[in-house]
């Protein structure tokens, strides 16, 4: 199960930049790319729930729960198993947005 040789992963994103980018704290910065991962691997069904499986453990303070509430999780998944990923990606989208704005974080682009 080999990845494209392009592909870099949130997580080697995190490494390489060692979670330090001026005004974002780590765990928002390794969200937002988890964010960007997930929506770009929408075709990848077991990947995409292993993506919301780990922002489901961050904890948002400002909404009380996590990024990625459980229920949301399985909706996503749900409809990424019944081929709407459009749908998936917008509800994916959704969330980034909620959760960027409640820290403060700016979306960079890939």
């Amino acid at each position: 199960m080999a990845d494209d040789a392009g592909a870099e992963s949130a997580g080697d994103r995190a490494y390489r930049r060692r979670f330090t980018t001026k005004g974002v704290d780590k765990a928002a910065d390794y969200a937002v790319d988890l964010f960007q991962e997930a929506e770009q691997n929408l075709g990848d069904v077991a990947r995409v729930n292993r993506i919301l499986l780990e922002l489901g453990r961050f904890y948002n303070p400002l909404t009380d729960g996590a990024i990625v509430p459980l229920a949301m999780r399985q909706q996503i998944i749900g409809l990424l198993e019944s081929g709407n990923r459009d749908e998936a990606a917008t509800l994916l989208r959704g969330l980034l947005g909620a959760y960027t704005r409640s820290t403060g974080a700016d979306i960079p682009t890939p």
